[in-house]
């Protein structure tokens, strides 16, 4: 089926179109049930009132810096949908969706972002997660090795790791392909190209005119789709997981997408792009093009939508609520918990400062 979207060739894959009506899907394409649609829709309203509401704390000074994923949940959401509960999902930091899907808590994710350390507690059983990665790229070199040692354990499982564009500049990036097409392992990088590198254009990130065709290089396939089409990234992601589970090897997809808002709430995106392009990626937003595709269908109506709406905004400021009220960690907990085993220089340390 990639073959019939080699990006080399201009090629795009894309199902739901912005006006919401879905397309002939192509025969052994796999398709997102209307059911899981439904909630596809329901984490990806959670998700962009958890943001508004993030950055409305962060503007009372109540809450750090945070990464904004306004725009883009599409992505992460479908993607991890496509595979199984079980297999690997190795996140960058703006896969809140995706992480919600993987059955993360509100509460546990303010946390994070609200420098808890704790929220990276991340069972294995339970979700088969790792924690946010924010040292650009560094992620997918773990996918690859996670992916390799299923295999060698006998296991299926595969793993779903992501990135921005900004991470095919780093050295991690050709490390990770080259690793994964050499060993065949069994992992789906998924690139969330939102045309921006904090203030770097894609046009200035790299001579290709794709990042999805980088792939052929390493010798598996890349493809292009539309990520702020849930139907295809789902479909995507699904024939790349089960390529992948099958010994295949890996794949790389460029999810086309923006974030329309800022970088991170430290940033100001109106110093370096324009009212006008941020209009037109506004037209393509995910969410309402998802919402219409269910008006149409009958699968949700507009009283509903309000309702999900407020009942997730009401979720967003309880979570923010308990993590406030939790107890403040120690700082002798970065001394205990940074390894299984504690280094002597470390025990050493911290018995000076318990002195």
């Amino acid at each position: 089926m990639f073959e019939n979207y080699d990006p080399r060739e201009g090629k795009l894959l894309r199902l739901l179109d912005e006006t919401g009506k879905l397309a002939a899907v192509p025969d052994g394409m796999p398709l997102l049930p209307d059911d899981r649609a439904l909630d596809a829709y329901r984490t990806m309203v959670m998700s962009r009132q958890v943001d508004e509401w993030a950055v409305s704390l962060n503007r009372q000074g109540r809450m750090p810096t945070y990464v904004l994923n306004k725009g883009q949940e599409a992505n992460s959401i479908g993607a991890v949908m496509a595979v199984r509960p079980d297999d690997w999902f190795v996140p960058a930091f703006r896969e809140l969706g995706g992480m919600l899907v993987r059955g993360i808590s509100l509460a546990q994710y303010y946390l994070y972002w609200y420098g808890n350390e704790w929220a990276n507690h991340m069972p294995r059983e339970e979700m088969h997660m790792l924690p946010i990665s924010v040292p650009v790229g560094s992620q997918m070199v773990h996918a690859v090795g996670l992916a390799w040692a299923e295999r060698y354990n006998g296991s299926d499982r595969i793993a779903l790791t992501f990135m921005g564009e900004g991470a095919s500049s780093e050295g991690d990036f050709h490390e990770a392909c080259n690793l994964a097409g050499v060993w065949k392992s069994g992992v789906v990088f998924y690139a969330q190209n939102n045309n921006w590198s904090i203030s770097l254009p894609w046009s200035k990130q790299s001579a290709s005119a794709t990042l999805a065709e980088k792939a052929f290089a390493y010798g598996f396939p890349g493809i292009r789709v539309d990520g702020n089409d849930i139907f295809a990234v789902y479909a995507a992601v699904r024939m790349a997981a089960d390529r992948a589970r099958s010994g295949a090897g890996p794949t790389l997809i460029e999810g086309l997408t923006y974030r329309l808002g800022a970088h991170t709430t430290s940033d100001d995106p109106s110093r370096y792009r324009t009212d006008a392009e941020v209009k037109e990626w506004e037209a393509r937003d995910p969410l309402p093009r998802l919402e219409t595709y269910l008006l149409h269908k009958g699968l949700l109506t507009q009283e509903q939508t309000s309702s999900i709406r407020q009942k997730s905004l009401e979720c967003a400021q309880a979570a923010f609520e308990e993590v406030v009220n939790q107890e403040d960690t120690l700082l002798d907990d970065t001394f205990r918990y940074l390894y299984s085993d504690m280094p002597e220089v470390m025990a050493a340390q911290l018995a000076r400062r318990q002195a």
